[in-house]
């Protein structure tokens, strides 16, 4: 049946093991992380050499993976199966294999515990291999989730070390990382590493440690386009044009056109008083005095020309138009225009 990893989790804390584990989707953290647990937990470490057996999908068959599953385990109580990128298992959806894997799945060897980390894809819930799974398997499907889920999930996951994080802060990884959870815990958790006992993660935590520059950064430039301070922009502009590695400029550019498009949603708003942006805002409510004023500076119809100009720029760095032109030119062209507004008519030329 099908499964949450919260509820997968606290069964497998609580050492009830089920015979086998299906774990798909295109969100990988999870099927990582429950696989990763029954691997470091289901067995003592000495009994993991002749009981513990971890091979991948492009290296093995639905038979092979049975004939491992079928043995018995030697000196403990249980052994585990883990098989590794299983959506490259050759015969995984060949008639041949789905019927060797649903007549195992009808009866399961109690003493294996069998886990198969198939990602980023689902089989066919349609097909009788899909409903076996869905039936004798404890079952996980996952899903990317949305940029605006982000946050809450950077909040969830520190809360759940036991440890506080800043509403800035959140903002700050949701946006410089994005929605790869596993990156996301991977830095959340090299965060935790450095902070003293007590000590929350708010915004200078995460610029000393995840590569954030407090000066030159994207946030500190949208913050100069609001505040049409040139000069401040065009020395950020400067630093990325130094330190290109550190400052790609898609990521950017993504950032940039997520601000704008919350601009543009805010300016086709019926309430823009600041009760009504802070409302729409929702966790990023202490950021409503920067969109007030973004709202007072960048009238719809220029807010809907920026948007045109990053499309454009977009376009330009991957090759599509604008010839040879640098990354850091682009850029200095994207905000010479979004701080001097040309007339409509010359604007899309």
């Amino acid at each position: 049946m099908s499964h949450t990893p919260e509820g997968i989790m606290e069964q497998l804390k609580k050492r009830q093991f089920a015979p086998v584990y299906f774990l798909q989707g295109e969100e990988p953290f999870y099927i990582d992380q429950i696989a990763d647990f029954i691997e470091a937990h289901a067995l003592q470490e000495h009994e993991k050499g002749f009981n513990q057996v971890v091979v991948y999908g492009k290296d093995v068959d639905v038979a092979t993976v049975l004939l491992q599953a079928k043995r018995f385990p030697m000196m403990a109580e249980r052994q585990v199966v883990i098989v590794k990128e299983a959506q490259s298992i050759v015969d995984l959806e060949r008639e041949e294999g789905m019927k060797q894997l649903e007549a195992y799945l009808q009866n399961p060897l109690p003493s294996t515990i069998l886990v198969f980390c198939h990602k980023h894809k689902t089989l066919d819930g349609r097909k009788a291999l899909g409903k076996a799974v869905q039936k004798h398997a404890v079952l996980l499907t996952t899903k990317k989730l949305y940029d605006n889920q982000i946050p809450a999930w950077i909040t969830g996951y520190v809360k759940s070390k036991g440890v506080q994080i800043s509403p800035k802060a959140v903002l700050l990884l949701s946006e410089f990382i994005g929605a790869d959870l596993s990156r996301q815990a991977n830095e959340i958790d090299k965060l935790l590493i450095n902070l003293k006992p007590g000590q929350a993660i708010d915004e200078r935590v995460v610029q000393e440690n995840v590569g954030i520059s407090k000066e030159y950064n994207i946030f500190e430039l949208q913050s100069a386009l609001i505040a049409q301070d040139a000069l401040k922009a065009n020395r950020i502009i400067q630093y990325f044009e130094a330190n290109p590695k550190n400052n790609p400029l898609i990521p950017n550019l993504s950032l940039l056109f997520t601000f704008f498009t919350k601009l543009l949603t805010l300016h086709q708003s019926a309430d823009k008083s600041e009760s009504g942006v802070r409302k729409s805002l929702g966790n990023r409510g202490f950021l409503v005095k920067e969109y007030m004023q973004a709202l007072r500076v960048f009238p719809l119809v220029r807010v809907v020309d920026i948007i045109h100009h990053i499309r454009v720029a977009d376009l330009q760095v991957k090759g599509i138009s604008g010839g040879d032109m640098s990354e850091s030119e682009i850029l200095k062209e994207l905000v010479f225009k979004i701080l001097h507004p040309v007339p409509r008519a010359l604007a899309y030329k």
